[in-house]
Order: C-alpha cells, then structure tokens, then sequence
C-alpha cells in the first residue's frame, strides 16, 4: 500500500519552535509522598499506591490482569523505582522503518555475543513450488520493498510456522517501483546483513543493551504499529489510515502532566498517522536539524520523539525503509546520539531505538500472545476475519543507548513498542492509556541504576559507499 504521510503534512502547518516553560506546580511523589519540582499535580494519578511483589506484578500482567488506568507502580513490581526515583530526566525516542531483528543481528553470534536468539544457519522458507530458500549475506543494500501489510504478516507467522516469508513477496511490491522482475524474488526477504554493513547497530549492541525478545505491536503495516507508540492501540486499524477518533494519546497525558516534549521532524512527523494531534500539537513539531543543536547545547525538553525523513521512499532516504540504502539512516543516527552523548542531558539520559515493523523481512522467532488494547476489532481484510489484536507483531531491532544501560547486554524480556510507553509513564507517573501498555514490562532489566553513569566510546562514522549509491540510483533515478 501506497503510504500517505507527506499527504498529510498541509494539515499540519507546523510551527518553527515551541515553549519550553514548565508549571510551577507540584506532583507528590508515589512512593515517597515527596513533590517533584516543575511537574503539574494531578488527584487521580498521585493516589498513594502500594506496589505488588514482583512475581505477583509479573503473572498479572502476563494474565493481562491490569487494565487502562492503572498507575505504573501498581503493575511493575515493588522493586523498581518509580517518578523522580529514576535517574532518566531526558528520554529520546526514535522509531526507524521496516527491518526485521534477524535481518539485522543475524551475525551476532559470530562478533562475540553468545546469549543471543537469532535464525539457525540453514534456516529456510519455501518457495511456490516447495524448494527451499535459505538465509544468506545480502551485498546488495537495496532493494525492492518487501510484503508487510495486515494479510502479507499473517501468512508469514502462518500459524507460528514463520515459513511464509518468500511466498508472500513473490512479484510483490511498494512504491517507489523500479528494477527488473529478478528483483522482485521472494528471496530477498531471506537476506540479511552484517557488522561492517551496520556499524552503528554493532556499536550499539557492543556498548549498551539491546532486546531479542522485542516485537512489533501487530502484525501488520507502519502506521498501525506507529500508533501503539503514541496510543498503545491502533484504534482498530490494520492498514494505513487514520483513526476516526483518538481517545487519549501520550501527549495528552504528557501535557496534563505538565512534562515538556517535543517531535524533532525532517518531514512528516510520524504523529501524523493520528491526524487531529498532529494538528492540535503542531507548536509541539520542530524542524530535524534543530535537535543536534539543543541536545549539545543541553536544551532538549523532558521527552523527544526523534523521526528521521518518513514517507519519502528512496534509496537515499534516512528512514531505512526499502530501498533505503541503510548506510544513510545507519548515518544519520550514528550523528543524532552523538550530538546526544556531547550535550550535558546525556549523563540523566535514555536514547531509545526501535523500528516501526519487520517490513516482509525474515525472523524465526514465533510472536507470542499479547493483551487486546480495548474492545476494538481488526478493521481487516476477509482473509484474515477473526483475528484479534491478540497477538505481537515480528522481532524488531531495539537498543537503549544510556548511560544507565547495561553493557553488551541482550534482555530476553518480551517487549513491544508499549514498554517504551510505559517507560516514560513509570518515570512520570502517568496511566496506562489501553490494557496493553497497563500489562508492559517497562525495560527494568535493560539497565542498571545503581551504579554511576558510564563513558562509552563515540558513536562511529558510518560511510556511504558510493559505487552502491550509484548501482541504486540506476534503478530507482532519484
């Protein structure tokens, strides 16, 4: 499906910057009953709360026993800390596009890490005659878009086989068209990279703690898996179309709550698939080259969603979404961290990365059951009537890059894109929005706050090869 977010953006009108002025009231801390200075009170959040044991909080979020409303320390467990309690005053949140986990980190095992899920060697998928395809080492760093709707996900899980991955992208394709029929194989969903074609991704994983247990919210497209990011539902949605109506977005409880934030955006901000906020936050909506800037200069506000260029689709496009030469996004995210890591919110800092979706790209991981967000059903095609939004999506790449993230460190905790949600709403005590970011784990295992910040190594320069750049403008033109 043709994705539509740069027709979205004469909505948006967006403003060159936004206040930073925060409140002058107070917000009485959970735990400790002690107030937060520069955070707004709100009576039906700052209930005293008197958190479960661990173990409990684990088997009922499990049993999806925790529903919308309820407070962060009542759902996580009394051994983690809560509000002001952690040490994360600056989150940075950005959601890259279309790769899946394996697809990436495939090479893991032979680069050091031994603790690691990732795809056996001869691990294979059929092809329409039954012949077996198996993974290899992609030297082509672009290529045609891969099959990642609502029905082409489905049949790829194909009943927890995760066999349906070439099948589904033979002769399939996205805008922008281009290449030969040869490039349009259903084999080209089995390839995947390695460490010297993803610098940044290794560095990460080197230095900081990423997750191989982290999927994406439904199987399914970008702008339905974007909208668990900002809403923990897609509202019903399983293709890219807006909402008829959004209840309640993180933004407004950020805004309640009186916590500054921000979207740093090229293009289209990603807000935009949930189109009335993007309107109504549109003073909230700064130009992307303005966050390198205010992260040296220590002027980032509390909460940032970072997006590189999305929905310009082109082999030279930063989002790393197909045909995205990945190098260019591999680039531009090596720069935005270390602009980060440079400025002084860095040392009370979390950089968040993830990815929309696992865009038709192999994983061999089975996505496990969920918890339904609310009472809405898939908008979805006859093929796959029935379905619910029951359960998680594919494996996606995600790292926390802090100074609190453990180091070399693989978490085996089951993830989506809501345990970020709940993240932020543990460290600012906010509600759960739907009963699937009420049931988030909310990343605890990925870092350490006991001891004192690290100093790890700069991100590295990430190079653009330019006989590739040429090969993939000769199939695509611009």
């Amino acid at each position: 499906m043709v994705r539509r977010f740069l027709s979205l953006l004469p909505l948006l009108a967006i403003a060159a910057c936004s206040s930073k002025d925060e409140p002058a009231n107070t917000n009485p801390d959970v735990d400790s009953g002690e107030p937060e200075t520069g955070i707004v009170a709100v009576p039906e959040w700052d209930k005293p709360v008197t958190a479960p044991a661990d173990d409990e909080a684990t088997k009922k979020r499990t049993e999806c026993g925790y529903g919308k409303g309820t407070m962060p320390a009542e759902t996580q467990g009394k051994s983690f800390p809560m509000g002001k309690d952690i040490p994360i005053e600056t989150i940075v949140i950005t959601m890259m596009e279309n790769r899946s986990f394996d697809h990436y980190f495939q090479k893991l095992k032979d680069n050091g890490w031994t603790d690691v899920d990732v795809a056996p060697a001869d691990f294979s998928n059929p092809d329409k005659d039954g012949k077996p395809v198996k993974i290899f080492r992609d030297t082509r760093l672009c290529f045609v878009d891969t099959n990642h709707e609502w029905e082409g996900s489905h049949e790829q899980v194909n009943g927890d086989k995760m066999d349906g991955f070439v099948k589904t992208n033979e002769g399939w394709s996205e805008n922008p068209p281009g290449g030969s029929p040869e490039l349009l194989s259903g084999s080209r969903a089995m390839g995947y990279y390695e460490k010297a074609d993803l610098p940044f991704m290794y560095w990460a994983a080197e230095n900081f703690a990423i997750a191989d247990k982290y999927f994406c919210s439904l199987q399914g497209p970008t702008w339905p898996n974007r909208m668990y990011l900002y809403a923990a539902t897609s509202f019903g949605r399983t293709s890219n179309r807006v909402p008829d109506k959004a209840d309640v977005v993180l933004f407004d409880n950020l805004e309640k709550r009186g916590v500054t934030w921000s979207i740093y955006a090229t293009t289209s901000p990603g807000l935009a698939v949930i189109a009335d906020r993007a309107v109504k936050y549109r003073d909230h909506i700064l130009p992307g080259s303005q966050f390198a800037e205010d992260a040296r200069s220590g002027k980032l506000p509390q909460v940032v969603f970072l997006d590189p260029s999305i929905g310009k689709e082109g082999y030279a496009q930063n989002d790393e979404h197909p045909p995205a030469i990945m190098q260019f996004g591999q680039k531009w995210l090596s720069e935005q961290v270390k602009a980060f890591m440079e400025g002084p919110q860095w040392a009370h800092g979390a950089f968040f990365l993830t990815y929309d979706e696992h865009g038709g790209l192999y994983d061999h991981v089975v996505p496990p059951k969920a918890c339904e967000p609310d009472d809405k059903l898939p908008d979805a095609p006859p093929a796959t009537a029935g379905e619910k939004f029951d359960h998680y999506g594919i494996r996606v790449p995600f790292a926390v890059i802090s100074p609190f993230a453990k180091k070399k460190f693989v978490s085996h905790h089951v993830y989506d894109h809501t345990s970020i949600v709940r993240f932020v709403e543990a460290r600012w005590t906010l509600p759960a929005m739907t009963k699937r970011d009420a049931n988030a784990d909310a990343l605890w295992d990925m870092f350490d706050f006991t001891g004192a910040p690290k100093s790890p190594p700069a991100p590295p320069a990430v190079p653009i090869d330019e006989k590739t750049v040429a090969e993939c403008k000769a199939i695509w033109g611009k």
